[in-house]
């Protein structure tokens, strides 16, 4: 099946780039799948965390590299073309990954190259098998990150490892990754998807509206003066106090019992 494939357990939500046969290269189908399930999970408040992978031996190997020498798909057209099909193509990811209300976990598989390492860095949390391998690798094809990796990657790793990562092109192995801060852990490939889903698990045993709020109160707080930040952080803090779930948590925890959240 082409596309992303949307499973579900519990509170957490799998989405599974599903086009092993070109690695998981971001396709018209993965790009409108993700976007459209990135929104299906921001209405839905019985979601509280996403795990992205692929499927077969890679996350995402990014762009169809036969489409840049073929000048076709992405790679088709004018100058004028070109723009607005990234505007209304693979930028939709994203913005839209940027704009998701949950945590995100990508658990990387294999290979994240090019747009498929951007992907990784727009989830909040990495998690690679040993055999994972990431690479900013568009210096390697002539191109820029024309996805927005150059604005997450040194959000992640500092300033000076993203233009090592981009001036290079150079493949970081798990074990570096994790030292760089572009992996929070790394673990054998067959404990991949169990790290993740636990981790999962964890973060969506919380209150589904806190979680959602501290997501974005980190998430904005890079752009913001400390003083809008304590501003919307009391905003957001008043919303919470008035949540029947932060109740349920407070009143568990003094009767030292496991939570029940409804969402409310």
């Amino acid at each position: 099946m082409a596309g992303v494939r949307y499973t579900r357990t519990g509170r957490v939500v799998t989405l599974t780039l599903d086009e092993p046969a070109t690695r998981n290269a971001i396709s018209d189908a993965i790009v409108g799948d993700l976007v459209a399930h990135c929104e299906r999970i921001n209405h839905d408040m019985s979601v509280s965390c996403v795990i992205v992978t692929g499927e077969g031996d890679s996350f995402s190997s990014g762009g169809n590299v036969k489409d840049m020498r073929d000048k076709a798909g992405l790679f088709a057209g004018t100058p004028a073309e070109i723009r607005r099909a990234y505007q209304h193509g693979i930028q939709r990811i994203p913005l839209a990954m940027y704009e998701l209300e949950v945590p995100s976990i990508a658990a990387v598989n294999g290979y994240a190259v090019g747009a498929g390492c951007d992907l990784s860095l727009m989830c909040d949390i990495r998690i690679a098998a040993e055999n994972a391998q990431f690479a900013e690798s568009f210096m390697r094809v002539g191109l820029v990150s024309g996805d927005g990796g150059a604005w997450f990657l040194p959000r992640i790793v500092g300033l000076s490892r993203a233009y090592e990562m981009t001036f290079t092109g150079d493949f970081i192995k798990a074990d570096q990754a994790l030292a760089w801060g572009l992996a929070s852990h790394v673990v054998k490939k067959d404990q991949l998807i169990a790290k993740a889903e636990e981790l999962a698990q964890r973060i969506a045993s919380h209150p589904p509206h806190s979680i959602r709020m501290c997501k974005k109160l980190i998430r904005d707080s890079g752009n913001a003066a400390l003083s809008s930040h304590l501003e919307i952080a009391s905003s957001m803090q008043a919303l919470v106090q008035h949540t029947a779930d932060q109740h349920e948590a407070v009143v568990a925890f003094l009767d030292k019992r496991n939570p029940e959240y409804n969402g409310r």
